[in-house]
């Protein structure tokens, strides 16, 4: 739905407020006109219901306005003595339009200085929980979100069973498209497994102001371009095109910027023909094969090494692995050594699933491009050779993704767009290209390609806990020197879990005496 769209869906719930409350407005004091002034009159509502002004932009902002118009429907029968459950029942179920009823049918009498505390134990428990969720809603959506990090793609800087908080506000928030959604959760509602969202109506992509650009080397969480499963986790669930702010959210490094020129070669990145050199706590890791002369335990290299993932069963004389080079340097030194050696496809030598998946672009994982990255503003021939490259741009990216429709298709030699000849297209958004430390163990932009603003969620600031699954107990799970810890920076990470721990401590024993004070004076 367009702006226009919204615009006119507004005034019509305006519409339908006034028709439902004038005559409440009258009976509280007020004029009649004053529940037909958008905006207004809700600042006018929340002084009759004896609720502060600021309830008002509760009202606007998606997702947490599904919450608080129940909320003021309540609120509203409650101010003119329809107390009992039975009207708090029918005015939740008839969404609002009970009012109407009590409006045109009822005799009631507003009452002015009514009790704003609940009047039971229940009552102030869901008072409470509801405004908890408004509160975390509205933390959750625009200034941090938690995310846990599912695979090794970024494993030396970025661990399996980190959690991360997102900044939202560092590249600024990228404000809901999806209205009806359940709060708090992404896709998927929890437990129950079923989608969490309606893909209709659809808001207009809107991003508030950030404070900070995308560098060369951050790590950045997006919304995954291609995703269309309706379980990312397997490749053979069914297709569902999600909308654009619920797609599975990603993390990898931002390599290549707007205006870059970008290629891959033996597995390292250059840009504009200069290698890049990634921050000391970023380590490449690459794939090796090693093979001994008597059986082996994966499990040693685990314990004794550095390894990421090991490819093999508990034990046996070959195996793959992945691992920096300095790693597979000190591997070599075992005993019963035959061979290893990293296992890289040649230049030229095209692989399956790379994109733009055509054969005029033989590229692998470790010979890749070079490509220009898209930069707002800039413009690029289109021939039949630059086609592929930018064509889900075009058609998607800056189509239906924002609700333009860009058809692409081809006469003979010439491109069409929308049906018109195009030999050059400018672009309207700024890209990036998004890749993995672990060069030959993670799906990224080689698989996928350019990474659209629009689909940038935000940075990941604070690893707030860190699982080991493959630990031996419980104790030993928990990473303890990872809790706590920045995820930008030189040097190795420093835990502030002690600091946090004792803040707290601090914290309870300031409330322990002041509490006792307070019962003593």
């Amino acid at each position: 739905m367009s702006w226009t769209g919204w615009l006119i869906f507004i005034l019509i719930i305006q519409v339908i407020h006034f028709l439902g409350t004038w005559k409440l407005y009258i009976k509280a004091g007020r004029q009649a006109w004053e529940a037909a002034i958008p905006v207004y009159n809700a600042v006018v509502l929340m002084k009759i219901i004896n609720r502060p002004w600021w309830w008002t932009i509760l009202l606007f902002v998606p997702i947490v306005n599904l919450i608080m118009f129940p909320v003021v429907w309540v609120e509203t029968i409650r101010s003119f003595g329809k107390n009992n459950a039975t009207d708090t029942f029918l005015v939740l179920i008839t969404f609002g339009l009970y009012i109407y009823y009590i409006n045109y049918t009822q005799d009631v009498t507003y009452i002015n200085d009514r009790s704003l505390k609940p009047r039971t134990s229940t009552g102030e428990w869901v008072s409470s929980v509801l405004f908890a969720v408004v509160a975390a809603t509205i933390v959750h959506t625009y200034f941090i979100q938690p995310f846990t990090i599912p695979t090794s793609s970024l494993e030396k800087t970025l661990l399996v069973g980190d959690f991360l908080f997102v900044s939202k506000f560092h590249y600024g928030a990228r404000t809901p498209m999806t209205p009806l959604s359940f709060p708090m959760v992404h896709d998927t509602i929890p437990v129950v497994k079923s989608k969490s969202y309606l893909k209709k109506p659809q808001i207009p992509y809107f991003r508030l102001p950030g404070f900070q650009k995308i560098k060369r080397n951050d790590i950045v969480v997006f919304s995954w371009p291609p995703d269309t499963l309706t379980n990312i986790t397997n490749p053979n669930s069914k297709v569902d095109i999600k909308p654009l702010d619920k797609k599975s959210n990603y993390v990898k490094r931002c390599v290549g910027l707007p205006g870059d020129s970008l290629e891959v070669r033996d597995g390292y990145v250059y840009i504009n023909g200069t290698q890049t050199q990634l921050p000391d706590r970023a380590k490449v890791q690459f794939m090796y094969f090693a093979q001994f002369s008597k059986p082996f335990n994966p499990r040693y290299a685990y314990e004794r090494f550095d390894i990421t993932d090991i490819n093999g069963n508990q034990s046996r004389t070959a195996f793959q692995f992945h691992a920096t080079n300095e790693v597979a340097d000190r591997f070599k030194k075992l005993p019963n050594l035959d061979t290893i050696y990293r296992i890289r496809p040649e230049k030229g030598q095209a692989t399956g699933g790379m994109f733009p998946h055509t054969p005029d672009h033989p590229w692998n994982v470790n010979y890749y491009g070079p490509l220009y990255i898209p930069q707002q503003g800039a413009t690029v021939e289109i021939t039949q050779e630059t086609l592929p490259l930018y064509r889900r741009i075009i058609e998607v990216y800056e189509g239906s993704e924002l609700g333009i429709t860009n058809d692409i298709s081809l006469n003979g030699n010439q491109v069409l767009l929308n049906g018109s000849p195009i030999t050059e297209y400018t672009f309207r958004q700024d890209y990036y290209w998004m890749m993995g430390d672990n060069r030959n163990n993670s799906q990224d932009a080689r698989s996928w390609g350019f990474v659209p603003f629009t689909h940038v969620v935000g940075k990941p600031v604070f690893i707030w806990m860190s699982w080991d699954s493959n630990a031996q107990g419980f104790a030993n799970k928990i990473r303890w020197e990872r809790m706590f810890t920045t995820v930008g920076g030189s040097g190795e990470p420093v835990s502030y879990f002690k600091y946090f721990l004792i803040l707290l401590v601090g914290w309870f024993a300031f409330d322990f005496y002041r509490k006792r004070k307070k019962k003593t004076t």
